[in-house]
């Protein structure tokens, strides 16, 4: 049973700050909020960094090992293993932070990854690089889970998404910082194994952190630990608020314990409305990775190699751009996402990543039959660019914001889990298949797969998404049960309002 509270007038509601616009947290009121959001984000720099530093990476290890020069399947095998890994830590990742706490995942992920990097530094063969990548991979996994959802508890509902999407910032920028100092170490002798190896150096330092950070005050009370919650609160949000606050969640852990809520995974199936949450969370996360970002950032300095520019040095540099791109589309992101609203971001993020996909592939069609004119290379580059610039901003940092608001407190974990998994599942579909169905049908015609999937993936946010700007998580419970079960049919619904 899912609980069921009335917040119309309860703390972090709209009608609540409506008529207290006083107790509204701007975004950088309150530094220590925004602390905790900027340490639990090197979850974030790390998973960028470690999927985004293999696209350079990869380049260098072709040039030592002769088998991996010789193998697309190894060279997507390699670039594929910390995705694998990432499904892996994203699926036994909600368990871990239901039981454990926010806090022990982190720690975790932050092990995964120094042991990961450690194996990748002095790997002598590619197998080792292979396992190394795994133990990334869980690292990643785990932070992917960990990170935005221990951000949205530790935030006030009117920042909430301009918060989470700051941890797909620390991701973009993650992922920039890898291009910088691929690009950086091009004549550094090792190149390959400082590029990777490097990684472990934030996760020390998210450690030590961690010393410091808080647990998340909504799962502490979840655990009945209210003092240490009420302490955490007390941080967060100014009297009187913090009284209203506290009522919310002690209301809201009453509720639960009466209906003793035994969470199951079949519960999400059988369970109406979080099945509706659930098939709207996990698309969002499928659609991120299925409209090709996966392939942008793995390889686009293959893809420009492919498009006509044969350098390591350039290809690297271009990609550095592309990367740069990337980090500041999801700054605007940030910005926008509290503003304009999770739905129409969504939407014009994936309207112009059409018109980005069109280009590239009619420009990668034009080259590979025949044509050697660079124009339609230089083309190509503006397409990827075009790209990141659109989607950066909305299909970027949205999928992982709504997917920490969408679900109940009892659901978030194993919920947010899936939905984390299948993004995984995704990366690695497109990851491991990619060079194989450019060897087999074309570069451009492999984008002309990509923009069919984008406009599938229109018509799905049209459909299934609710605008959930400025909700509480009680408010944004209660539309998946008015779609569920119809219910106050005969006055404007939560959905309706919200998207107004």
């Amino acid at each position: 049973m899912v609980v069921d509270i009335s917040v119309s007038i309860k703390a972090g509601s709209s009608d609540y700050l409506e008529k207290h616009p006083e107790h509204k947290i701007s975004f950088f009121r309150n530094s220590y909020v925004v602390g905790v959001t900027f340490a639990a984000g090197i979850g974030g720099l790390l998973f960028g960094y470690d999927t985004g530093v293999i696209s350079g990476a990869l380049l260098y290890i072709k040039d030592d090992f002769e088998v991996v020069k010789n193998s697309s399947f190894l060279q997507e095998l390699i670039v594929a293993m910390a995705l694998i890994g990432a499904i892996f830590g994203a699926a036994i990742g909600g368990y871990i932070n239901d039981f454990l706490g926010r806090k022990v995942a982190t720690i975790i992920a932050d092990i995964c990854f120094v042991l990961g990097s450690l194996l990748i530094a002095v790997a002598p063969n590619p197998t080792l690089i292979i396992v190394g990548r795994f133990f990334v991979g869980l690292g990643v996994g785990f932070a992917s889970v960990t990170a935005p959802m221990y951000i949205a508890e530790v935030s006030p509902s009117e920042i909430r998404g301009g918060l989470v999407s700051i941890n797909c910032l620390m991701i973009t920028t993650g992922q920039f910082l890898s291009f910088v100092i691929n690009y950086g170490l091009t004549r550094v002798p090792g190149t390959w194994r400082w590029m990777l190896g490097i990684a472990g150096t934030p996760a020390v330092i998210q450690l030590v952190l961690m010393a410091f950070l808080p647990e998340s005050p909504r799962w502490l009370y979840l655990k009945n630990r209210k003092e240490e919650a009420t302490n955490v609160l007390s941080k967060i949000y100014p009297s009187p608020r913090l009284e209203d606050e506290i009522e919310i969640l002690e209301a809201h852990i009453k509720q639960e314990q009466r209906d003793k809520v035994k969470v199951k995974y079949s519960d999400v199936f059988k369970l109406k409305e979080i099945r509706f949450a659930f098939i709207c969370g996990a698309g969002l996360q499928a659609f991120q990775q299925l409209t090709g970002i996966s392939v942008i950032m793995y390889y686009s300095p293959t893809i420009i190699q492919l498009a006509g520019f044969k350098s390591n040095e350039l290809a690297l540099f271009l990609s550095l751009i592309v990367s740069a791109i990337n980090a500041g589309g999801t700054i605007l992101g940030i910005y926008l996402i509290d503003i304009v609203g999770r739905k129409k971001l969504t939407l014009g993020s994936l309207t112009g990543v059409v018109g980005a996909l069109i280009l590239l592939s009619a420009s990668c069609y034009v080259r590979g039959h025949g044509n050697p004119s660079l124009v339609y290379g230089w083309l190509a580059v503006v397409g990827l660019a075009l790209y990141i610039i659109f989607f950066a901003p909305g299909m970027g940092p949205v999928p992982w914001a709504v997917n920490t608001e969408i679900y109940p407190e009892e659901y978030r974990g194993i919920c947010g889990g899936m939905s984390a998994t299948i993004n995984w599942v995704g990366s690695v579909i497109m990851s491991i298949s990619f060079l194989s169905i450019v060897d087999v049908i074309g570069l451009g015609e492999s984008f002309m797969i990509l923009l069919a999937v984008a406009c599938v993936a229109i018509v799905f946010v049209i459909l299934y998404m609710p605008e959930t700007k400025g909700l509480t998580f009680e408010e944004v419970s209660n539309i998946w049960k008015e779609k569920a079960y119809e219910k106050n049919k005969n006055t404007e619904s939560m959905v309706e309002q919200a998207s107004t």
